[in-house]
């Protein structure tokens, strides 16, 4: 049963269950780092027979399986697939960065160029359960930002081949290659390259301890978008709330895995209760139940800022969540005082599991209370940026005396050197 707790009974840092790290990853991942540099494709045919219980005659997703994957998924969810993924396209597209350029002074231009990424990897798990979400929200982005080459891996089913509805998404969202590598392996294979799967440029996507660790292992080799730690609900909801639709909310993500976090901030000790029992009531009823129940029964909580909606926030703030729900009246009149939160679900109308699948605004999200320093995944993450600098000779000798004073004060005489030298020059 999920716990009930006063505010100031448990320490902000202390709501979420954010410690939860499986031991011995860091060594274990290290040690399929360095199989998968030394033997390459050989490492990961042996992994999958390990791990996935597969023999591959090889690794990559051929064109007949796609369109094989494609015809086998029911019509209805290909359009629905379809519609969340223009939904993506449109909320992404505002993200676009334009390239710049200042010509502002006699002889002197500066600007910055803005480039898409050449080569990105996208991570799509596998395991408990398939996410076609994932490829969209992860791929749609990139083909904006217009990276040449999305390169997607994602563990195997035992009969060797990959989830229909991944293969469908990936085809709509137009991702170019497939192979069928999951785990640490993947991000391996993606970050140094082998004969089959190509190095990228930056690994994005969710995954398991292992993908993650391994995520942050390679980084420095490649680019990664984050470290995402297990997923989290904050519901802030006042004591109108239809108490179903709040529990309901808050098992959507403790539904994701045991680790998951869901909490609830209510300004009712009375609301609380009818929330606990709802819980109660629904986990029996989910076919992921004991996930769940798990969840719940380790990681939830119900926070209680009686008669306090600012308190609330501001709890939540503390926190900063993956996901926050404001389930109360004219939302907007809070949303100035929200700080930190991935991402933010206004009113009493709009679940998280919108977002999750269909309004547009991207489920790839910081977690464990990064979400003070980072953003969700967006276009922006899949460009790059170039600065530049021209001087007119004349241009030049208006300031050389100022950038060479500069460098001598850092006790750089080579830098000044090479300013003053070109308004020696006599023509």
């Amino acid at each position: 049963m999920i716990k009930i707790y006063k505010y100031g009974e448990v320490k902000n840092e202390e709501i979420f269950a954010r410690d939860n790290i499986a031991s011995g990853v860091e060594d274990v991942v290290a040690d399929i780092i360095e199989n998968v540099k030394k033997n390459g494709d050989a490492a990961l045919f042996e992994y999958c027979e390990r791990f996935d219980k597969v023999t591959l005659s090889s690794l990559e997703v051929t064109e007949a399986e796609i369109d094989e994957a494609f015809a086998a998924v029911e019509p209805k969810f290909i359009e629905i697939i379809k519609e969340a993924a223009d939904n993506i396209r449109a909320f992404h597209s505002r993200q676009v960065r334009n390239s710049f350029i200042i010509n502002e002074k006699n002889g002197v231009v500066t600007g910055q160029k803005v480039m898409p990424i050449e080569r990105v990897g996208l991570y799509v798990p596998g395991g408990t359960a398939a996410y076609p979400s994932t490829v969209l929200m992860d791929s749609v982005p990139a083909k904006i930002a217009g990276c040449s080459q999305i390169v997607m891996v994602t563990p195997p089913s035992k009969d060797g081949k990959v989830n229909p509805v991944i293969l469908a998404a990936a085809k709509i969202a137009g991702v170019d290659r497939i192979f069928k590598v999951g785990g640490a392996q993947a991000v391996a294979a993606l970050a140094y390259g082998t004969k089959s799967v190509p190095k990228v440029d930056k690994i994005v996507g969710p995954g398991n301890a292992f993908v993650a660790e391994a995520k942050k292992q390679v980084f420095g080799k490649v680019s990664i978008d984050m470290i995402a730690g297990p997923s989290e609900i904050l519901v802030v909801a006042d004591k109108n709330s239809n108490a179903s639709h709040v529990a309901a909310d808050l098992l959507s993500q403790a539904e994701h895995d045991k680790m998951a976090s869901a909490v609830l901030v209510t300004d009712s000790y009375a609301f609380a209760e009818a929330v606990s029992a709802e819980l109660e009531r629904q986990i029996p009823l989910l076919p992921r139940a004991e996930i769940a129940r798990t969840s719940i029964d380790n990681n939830g909580k119900i926070i209680v800022a009686e008669d306090d909606l600012m308190l609330a926030i501001d709890i939540a703030n503390e926190i900063a969540p993956e996901h926050l729900e404001l389930c109360v009246d004219n939302p907007f009149d809070y949303l100035d005082r929200v700080k930190h939160a991935g991402s933010i679900f206004m009113g009493r109308n709009c679940p998280e599991a919108l977002g999750d699948y269909f309004a547009g605004p991207n489920h790839t999200l910081p977690t464990s209370g990064t979400a003070r320093f980072s953003s969700p995944l967006g276009v922006e993450d899949f460009v790059k940026t170039s600065q530049f600098t021209y001087y007119t000779k004349d241009a030049l000798r208006e300031v050389a005396e100022k950038v060479a004073y500069f460098a001598e004060k850092e006790g750089l005489g080579a830098h000044a050197r090479s300013a003053l030298i070109r308004t020696e020059d006599v023509e």
